[in-house]
Formats: C-alpha cells, structure tokens, sequence
C-alpha cells in the first residue's frame, strides 16, 4: 500500500530558502512525491485583533476547502502567529486522517527566543512540525515513543528533542518500511 502524494502550499513565502529542502525530507519520510507550490492569499480576514494572532482552525478549514483533494494530503505553510481558541498559540494542526493540515514557522525562528537565527534549526524544526501534521493526515495520532516525531510538543523545546523521523511503529501503522536500529 502506497500513501497519498503531498501537497506543501507556502503562503505568503514563509522561509522561501528551504522549502526545497523541506519538500525532500518530507518526501524522503513517506516515500512520495511532494509538490510545493507557492501563493499568495490574503491572510487578514483570519487575524484575531485580540489575540495578535491568526486563527488556526479558520485557516485549516480554507486550506482543505480551497485545496485538499481527496488524492493528496495538503499542507499549508504560513510565518505567521497560529492559535486555536483552547490554546496560546499552536506550531501547526491537521486534520486526523483527513485532507489537509498546517503549520507555522512563526515560532520556531530562534530569533523568537532571543538567540541567534539559524537556518539549520529553523529547517530541522519546520520539517519535524510538517511531518508531525502529515503523520495526523495519515492517520496517525500523538506517539508516546522517545524521540518519534509524532510526540506531542507544547514548546519548541520539545520539537529539538524528537527526530525528524516516525518510529517504527508508527512507520508500521502507515505501512512503510521499519528502519532498523543501529
């Protein structure tokens, strides 16, 4: 059983010098095809003027509406500030076992944090967040194995402790080869 292909839409060029390099650790890790598109959209009818935020579930749903397909699990890929209304802010969410997902590297600069900006960090950190959106898409829910990039992450913090791999076990459940350890 093969998966779906994915779609990775960057709006609004979110890191534009590594959505190439996204696009091949991504299909790398679910042996796809990945397209990577990038449009314009206009962002502003999802700000909250609150919050300073973006409305993530609002946003999700125009992405699956406006370009999921049923053959194809889509990815929307903002550099703005995510939340959902029960949560402070979100680095990216999907639909479990849907169409469509997003994620945000708004959060994952370390320029947000005070340190030095880093295009490698920056890289390790947006592709683990995608992977972990598509791992939902595909039907994957959050994995309690050390390290696995399906674990559950609050803070970037626990983004840099996971690979930017699934574990086998949930490499099972989706059907891909099991890496063997070593």
């Amino acid at each position: 059983m093969s998966l779906p292909s994915v779609q990775l839409i960057a709006i609004g060029n979110p890191e534009i010098k590594i959505l190439g390099e996204l696009s091949k650790i991504v299909g790398h890790e679910f042996a796809v095809p990945v397209n990577l598109r990038t449009i314009y959209m206009d962002l502003n009818p999802y700000f909250d003027p609150t919050r300073k935020q973006y409305n993530g579930n609002v946003l999700l749903r125009e992405i699956d509406l406006n370009f999921g397909n049923d053959d194809t699990k889509t990815i929307g890929l903002f550099a703005v500030d995510l939340f959902i209304p029960i949560l402070t802010y979100i680095f990216g969410q999907a639909y479990l076992n849907g169409r469509s997902g997003i994620a945000s590297a708004y959060r994952l600069r370390n320029e947000r944090y005070g340190l030095p900006g880093d295009d490698e960090v920056l890289k390790q950190r947006f592709s683990k967040e995608i992977i972990h959106e598509l791992g939902h898409a595909y039907g994957l829910i959050h994995c309690h194995t050390p390290r696995c990039v399906m674990q559950s992450s609050t803070y970037v913090e626990d983004i840099d402790q996971k690979k930017t791999a699934l574990c086998n076990d949930c490499r099972e459940k989706l059907g891909l080869v099991t890496i063997k350890p070593g």
